[in-house]
């Protein structure tokens, strides 16, 4: 794969691990005039009338950390501290007046108007603010949970139990399988709930006691019914909605058989590159801009050039 950086990474951001689980040195850069506050409203940014994320300092963050159902340290930007607010328990017009917002998006929908750096945290700040929503209660007593280390840990707050929880991600293998023989050719599918003439490449999440390589071979053979006769890493990608970490491979199909599961997949078939390139001609996109899919499927078209 290319060495371009992917939509919602880059790892720009200090993240301050070995400070921010000292509780006075983030109660510190809180009241550090220079922080930077990226309030969020139910895994929405706000944004200004330009669709620009807002980004508060000094008195106008103010208002929005008193009011935040939760705080969190993303890290520090060149020594500026930077912070998330979620907003998500009030209405979304009493967000939008207290950051003096023009109205809220997803993230996804600005990432073609946002620098590489500028979609990496939104997005980041997404995943974590919701990971706290999620985990208020400890799955392991039924206690409330506190935040504790900047939020990158909640703690159960039941003497006899004291759980620490953190953030975990959820990996997803997406592969770009290849036919054996020639012409060169790719496998794409046209997933359950996508429109007629929508395919995209094949994906599936790794499950419990699996390497990234045996969830390739099984999700390839349990959806499409095919069997990879070999597999090469290709990149991965933050995938932060809610939690998500996707890892690209190309594959080479052993059979060009294929038999689809009828539940994920509702048909797919071998494309060649000029059928790719005819579809790209036509306004029917390689997948989501925002996704690796769309780079695996551009960096396979470009090694014919």
């Amino acid at each position: 794969m290319s060495d371009r950086v992917l939509a919602y990474g880059g790892g720009w951001l200090d993240r301050a691990g070995a400070l921010r689980a000292d509780p006075e040195w983030v109660s510190a850069r809180l009241t550090d005039p220079t922080a930077v506050v990226l309030p969020l409203w139910r895994d929405r940014c706000l944004v200004s009338a330009a669709q620009a994320p807002v980004r508060l300092t000094g008195a106008d963050a103010a208002g929005a950390l008193a009011a935040a159902d939760e705080t969190v340290l993303l890290g520090l930007e060149d020594g500026t501290p930077v912070f998330a607010v979620d907003l998500s328990e009030r209405a979304e017009a009493d967000a939008v007046a207290l950051t003096g917002a023009a109205g809220t998006a997803d993230v996804r929908a600005l990432v073609s108007r946002l620098r590489p750096a500028e979609a990496a945290v939104q997005a980041y700040a997404r995943g974590l603010l919701h990971w706290h929503r999620q985990q208020r209660y400890c799955g392991s007593c039924g206690a409330a949970t506190r935040p504790r280390d900047g939020g990158h840990v909640r703690a159960c707050a039941a003497p006899r139990c004291g759980r620490l929880i953190f953030p975990r991600i959820e990996p997803a293998v997406i592969v770009l399988v290849e036919a054996p023989g020639s012409p060169d050719r790719c496998l794409l599918a046209r997933h359950a709930g996508a429109p007629e003439g929508a395919y995209s490449t094949l994906a599936g999440f790794v499950e419990v006691g699996e390497s990234l390589e045996d969830a390739v071979r099984r999700e390839m053979a349990e959806e499409a019914g095919v069997s990879v006769a070999g597999l090469a890493y290709q990149g991965s990608q933050a995938w932060p909605f809610p939690a998500g970490l996707m890892v690209g491979f190309r594959a080479t199909a052993a059979t060009e058989e294929v038999r689809v599961d009828g539940v994920e997949l509702l048909e797919a078939r071998w494309f060649t590159r000029d059928e790719l390139r005819e579809r790209v001609a036509a306004g029917r996109p390689l997948g989501r801009v925002d996704s690796i899919d769309h780079q695996l499927l551009g960096d396979w078209l470009a090694a014919a050039d």
